[in-house]
């Protein structure tokens, strides 16, 4: 009934994509008026388009005329014109959704149709992408037919200024990677006036590989911090106690990569600690708890964490690398002090555990922005995580050619050693039929497994992995010329794509140079049209020879554990209608298969009597895969989700924080908000020592005086107002808040108001900054050990969520008391200048 029901009225997304398809016939009815514009003419759109928003205007008004615009200003200066499924990806990223469209579609210039149109507004658009080599590349190439038709570009990477930041800040369209434009937020929210912060507002994102972005890397969030002192001998000592553990001594569960100690290992690394010095008494001493922390990190780094699948060691230093993309994640560090023990454990410099100073989750960042769209070619596994977390709506857009690509059922071996084999021998048929191949691995290890093995067999072969990124580019470009083998770990987000028969752009630079280094000289522009028709020619006869050949063959050594990855990797082959073929090789050894289904699986092949070097071949088998894959993607979501609620209780606090700071920097004169916190603390400090309802006995008055000279620095007769006859409470408030703004406004006078206003505003500020800091010490300590509660049948959670908020009174009444303390106490004196020196914000990490 179902199937019925489609073919008469469409599945789901074809109803949802039937309303645009109206707005692609007039996009292309107002082609011919905008042919015969002039490149002035179509430039001065527009100022046109910009003048109608002023005036009221709607985006969704002008988005017809808008993307027949983009679609020519392309023709012009890119010589590419959309096709209409890409107006079709425009119009759903306008709407604020996610456009899935296969690789190979262009979702590059898709890209352009809603930047335009959201950049007339005038509040700018971020372009964000997974890597600054891709956000260079957009930017300057897109940023052709930006500029043509008058709007500005901008690209945020590491490394520059923050004047050259605000810059491209302030360009209408600007692009970078998630990762700068978050900690471009935080550090906005550290700066200690309005003209250093470098962010003009979230208007409107529009999120390249979105799944990559919110998805994947959502599970680690972004961290500005300090260094703290260096413990590094304390990391050695306790690592070189690991390797004298046995099995017995700790339990791995991978399904949820932990791994803790037994009864019998508790019992051994306390004796260990004890023996060298590091400890006394139990493990369970509040007072060894830091130590105990540590040991757990050094058994996480010595059993969970593998060289060359998790990270590598490059020039001395452990490189996190990224399973997703398999690429080196420059900068990220695991916090905690488990990148420590890791570098403890390589014998590599151990570089100081660092202190929060601000911190935020890409999912929270995100929410930041009033539009919110993404593209990608693998987002509908993963629809309902979009839609429950942000809000956002997977649609699937056309190919614009059939797709010619088979992909053939898994096959499954029993053993990793008859799986490898069988791919040799596929391998070496693919290459003398002149077919280019995409070996995907999972991890680095593999892939060089693998390299060594084809090299045994004298088949050649590239590598692409993170030990060999900086050749990322022209690795992949030349990965469709006829007989080529790549062995890639993971393809997602590469941002180039795999061309049959070559990439020309790539062919002509290396060409040119080698042709210039052998000559001496530069090529002539002669030289160089010659030199591009030759090649021309040459890639079009081996592109012929490779379609013969069946069109790019990818090949999977194994399955990962999230179906996007997998189907990132198949959507290489078989771009704009070209024919493709695509297949998975798959053993019960592979960690998928060993943690989630390996004895179900197993019992299936010994009944089928499978010898040794036979396989399985069967739908049923691709679908048991598929569903242990679902089994691990929805735990992965349930790990997201449940670090989001914890973040969302923070991210409340944060933003009353941020909000706060921002209005103490916009304000010139702080002294209101300075002389309520005084009166607060006043009454504070006498309603603690003189409560409500009681007799004046049972008033702490010394305490009070000594609380008086600590924090107001005034010695008052506290002890007769408080012997008065019918004294109150009250009244005792009224006299000490009178003495406390005499004395504050006394010092006022001496260092003269605008003096004193700069100076409030900045105590303000530097004090609101270190208690925020340390306020984030406590979550985060109180968060690692929260779950502790749910042995007591208590709601973990709701345990965070009451403590959090207790704690967050706590900063509030400790930032009124310290800044009214600092302000009465500190001695003035007054400099010829004014201070020119600001804090500036600490090292990054994530």
């Amino acid at each position: 009934m179902l199937k019925f029901a489609k073919k008469f009225l469409g599945s789901s997304n074809e109803r949802q994509l039937r309303p645009f398809l109206a707005r692609v016939n007039r996009i292309n009815a107002l082609e011919p008026e905008f042919e015969a514009l002039s490149d002035e003419a179509l430039r001065a759109k527009t100022l046109e388009f910009k003048t109608a928003i002023a005036n009221g205007a709607s985006l969704d008004s002008l988005l017809e005329e808008a993307f027949a615009v983009v679609r020519e200003g392309s023709k012009r200066v890119l010589g590419m014109r959309h096709f209409d499924v890409q107006l079709i990806g425009g119009m759903v990223l306008h709407s604020g959704n996610i456009a899935e469209m296969r690789t190979g579609e262009g979702k590059t210039l898709v890209a352009t149709l809603a930047a335009y149109l959201n950049a007339l507004s005038g509040k700018g658009v971020h372009v964000i992408t997974v890597n600054d080599y891709l956000a260079q590349r957009d930017a300057e190439w897109m940023g052709q037919l930006y500029g043509f038709l008058g709007l500005t570009t901008g690209v945020v990477v590491h490394g520059p200024d923050d004047q050259a930041r605000r810059k491209a800040y302030a360009a209408d369209i600007t692009y970078g990677t998630n990762n700068e434009f978050g900690f471009d937020y935080l550090r906005d929210n550290m700066k200690y006036s309005l003209g250093d912060m470098v962010q003009r507002g979230h208007n409107y994102c529009l999120v390249d590989e979105v799944d990559s972005i919110l998805i994947d890397e959502a599970r680690t969030p972004l961290i500005i911090s300090g260094p703290t002192d260096d413990r590094s001998e304390l990391y050695k000592t306790i690592d070189a106690l690991i390797p004298q553990l046995s099995d017995e001594d700790y339990e791995i569960d991978e399904k949820q990569r932990s791994c803790v100690y037994t009864e019998e290992g508790n019992e051994k690394i306390e004796t260990l600690l004890a023996e060298a010095g590091m400890m006394e008494g139990s493990m369970y001493d509040p007072e060894n708890i830091s130590i105990v922390h540590h040991a757990n990190q050094a058994l996480r780094a010595h059993k969970l964490f593998q060289r060359d699948k998790d990270y590598i060691v490059k020039d001395g230093e452990v490189m996190l690398i990224d399973e997703f993309t398999g690429r080196m994640m420059a900068g990220r560090r695991l916090s905690e002090g488990l990148h420590q023990a890791i570098e403890a454990k390589e014998r590599v410099d151990i570089k100081p555990e660092n202190q929060t100073l601000a911190s935020i989750t890409f999912q929270n960042y995100f929410r930041l922005y009033e539009k919110m769209s993404g593209m990608t070619g693998t987002a509908d596994t993963e629809a309902a995580e979009f839609q429950d977390t942000y809000g956002l709506k997977v649609f699937t857009i056309p190919t614009n050619r059939p797709i010619q690509r088979i992909d053939d059922d898994d096959v499954v071996y029993r053993t990793a050693k008859e799986k490898y084999h069988a791919i040799i021998d596929e391998l070496k048929e693919a290459h003398e039929k002149g077919q280019p191949v995409l070996l995907g691995t999972a991890s680095i290890e593999k892939s060089e497994l693998l390299s060594t093995l084809l090299a045994q067999a004298k088949i050649p072969h590239q590598v692409l992995n993170a030990r060999h990124h900086e050749r990322e580019a022209q690795i992949i470009a030349q990965a469709g010329v006829p007989g080529a083998i790549t062995v890639a770990t993971n393809m997602a987000g590469r941002g180039t794509d795999i061309q049959l028969g070559g990439n020309l752009e790539m062919r002509m630079e290396e060409e040119t140079q080698r042709r210039q280094e052998r000559m001496g000289r530069e090529l002539t522009p002669e030289e160089v049209t010659e030199l591009e028709t030759e090649l021309k020619a040459e890639i079009a006869e081996a592109r012929q020879k490779a379609l013969d050949a069946g069109g790019l063959f990818v090949l999977g050594t194994e399955r990962h554990e999230s179906r996007r990855i997998d189907n990132q990797l198949r959507g290489r082959t078989g771009r704009q209608g070209d024919p493709g073929r695509s297949k998975f090789y798959v053993s019960l050894e592979d960690d998928l298969l060993r943690i989630f289904a390996a004895e179900r699986l197993d019992t299936i092949m010994r009944r089928l009597g499978i010898k040794e070097g036979e396989a399985i071949v069967h739908p049923w088998m691709s679908k048991a895969l598929e569903t242990s894959q679902k089994k691990v993607e929805q735990r992965n979501f349930e790990m997201r989700k449940n670090l989001l609620k914890y973040d969302d209780v923070i991210n409340n606090q944060r933003k009353a924080i941020f909000e706060q700071r921002i209005e103490f920097m916009q304000s010139n004169d702080v002294t209101e908000i300075i002389t309520e916190m005084r009166h607060d603390v006043v009454e504070d400090m006498v309603q603690a020592a003189m409560p409500a309802k009681t007799y004046a006995d049972q008033w702490d008055t010394d305490g009070l005086i000594d609380k008086t000279q600590q924090v107001l620095g005034l010695d008052l007769p506290i002890k007769e107002w408080a012997s008065e006859e019918g004294v109150a409470n009250t009244e005792i408030i009224e006299r000490m808040t009178e003495a406390a703004d005499k004395a504050f406004a006394q010092k006022a006078t001496e260092i003269g108001p605008d003096r004193m206003r700069w100076f409030e505003k900045q105590v303000l500020l530097q004090l609101l900054d270190k208690e925020w800091r340390e306020h984030l010490q406590q979550l985060d300590q109180l968060r690692s050990v929260i779950h502790l509660r749910s042995y007591g049948q208590r709601d973990p959670l709701n345990e965070f969520k009451s403590e959090a908020f207790a704690l967050f009174e706590n900063l509030l009444s400790s930032l009124r008391e310290t800044v009214t303390g600092t302000l009465m106490n500190i001695q003035i004196q007054v400099a010829p200048q004014e201070p020119q020196q600001r804090p500036q914000p600490q090292q990054e990490q994530v």
